[in-house]
């Protein structure tokens, strides 16, 4: 990745330290973005990407959030500010998954899962727009005022039985984005989503280790090749870059065709 896209400027990935945020935090950095890596609860691993990307010439911090908690937020754009600068990106990526059919599920799994997946992204949102309206336009370093990513996923469009929270969570996920879109594109800050399709991440391990599972979860994907981390990652340094002005308030979907309905490949 050319790394005068991004120099100058300080990125925030919320869920940093693992998955797919660990790898958008690697492709920031080598684009010159100082990165605060936000944790909830793994710091180890946090510190370990951290000192990643300083061995690398990079400029990195290990910052601790729960982002479904409003004071938590506010820390971590403080924190952020006092260590690497005021933000330009703000990538949205802390998520989890609490899965049951619906006659289990209880309220406490329902909550859980919109309260981090949804309001973390909203309050992440409010905070950047603060952040970027007091530190002002800096044209030598992006022509937008701010960038914001949410991360979203397939199941923002394909139904998922037995996880009926975190689909919801992520179609809200592409309603706020487009909302909060259209609301600040007069100001020049964009705001857009990734949603990925199956990837290669400890979360989903199951569906991939082995040689059967991979080949099941195959039938899913067109494209014949299950996804990896820095597949998003390369779609989020275009999206927080000059590269992709003009955009803003889009979806990219980054799946190998999962959302293409595979099983219509032979006439349905």
């Amino acid at each position: 990745m050319p790394e005068a896209l991004l120099r100058g400027q300080t990125a925030i990935v919320t869920g940093g330290s693992s998955g797919i945020g660990a790898a958008v935090c690697l492709g920031l950095a080598a684009a010159g973005a100082a990165v605060a890596v936000n944790y909830r609860s793994d710091r180890d691993a946090a510190e370990a990407l951290v000192a990643r990307i300083a061995a690398a010439g990079g400029r990195a911090a290990a910052l601790p959030a729960d982002v479904s908690r409003e004071e938590d937020v506010a820390a971590l754009f403080r924190h952020t500010e006092a260590r690497l600068g005021p933000p330009d990106i703000v990538v949205a990526n802390a998520g989890l998954q609490r899965d049951a059919a619906i006659g289990e599920m209880t309220l406490a799994q329902w909550r859980t899962v919109l309260d981090s997946n949804l309001t973390g992204q909203w309050l992440c949102a409010r905070e950047a727009v603060r952040a970027f309206r007091r530190r002002g336009p800096r044209p030598d370093l992006s022509r937008a005022l701010g960038k914001i990513l949410c991360m979203s996923s397939v199941h923002e469009v394909i139904p998922w039985a037995g996880h009926v929270n975190y689909a919801a969570s992520k179609g809200g996920v592409a309603m706020m984005m487009r909302s909060l879109a259209q609301e600040l594109a007069a100001e020049r800050i964009r705001v857009n989503a990734i949603a990925p399709g199956a990837i290669r991440t400890p979360i989903n391990r199951s569906a991939w280790e082995t040689a059967e599972a991979e080949a099941k979860l195959l039938t899913l994907i067109p494209y014949g090749r299950v996804g990896e981390p820095e597949d998003i990652a390369k779609a989020a340094v275009w999206l927080a870059s000059d590269e992709s002005d003009y955009v803003t308030g889009i979806t990219l979907t980054v799946d190998g065709g999962m959302t293409l309905y595979p099983g219509f490949q032979d006439n349905g």
